[in-house]
């Protein structure tokens, strides 16, 4: 199971690369307020706030399942922030 979610997510993150660039950017905004952990869910809250409320054009759907798995290729990305989200072992 957790293979196929990876999966879904991988082809979800290739076709909008638009949210990795805002998981990006809004994580680092919370580390650069001091923040040591903070909730990816937390995190893709805020995209789905920017992306429904602030934005105009298509919307897209951002399934749950894919929040561990951004959690993670923020901190595959950025090694030195290990552990900002806190991650269960799948």
């Amino acid at each position: 199971m957790a293979d196929d979610l990876k999966r879904k997510w991988w082809e979800y993150h290739k076709e909008n690369p638009q949210v990795w660039e805002l998981f990006e950017y809004y994580t680092l905004q919370v580390i650069n307020k001091g923040y040591k952990n903070y909730g990816a869910k937390g995190v893709m809250e805020r995209i789905r706030w920017h992306t429904e409320i602030e934005t105009t054009g298509d919307r897209f759907k951002i399934s749950n399942n894919h929040t561990a798995y951004y959690a993670r290729f923020f901190h595959y990305k950025y090694p030195q922030y290990d552990g900002f989200f806190r991650t269960k072992n799948i």
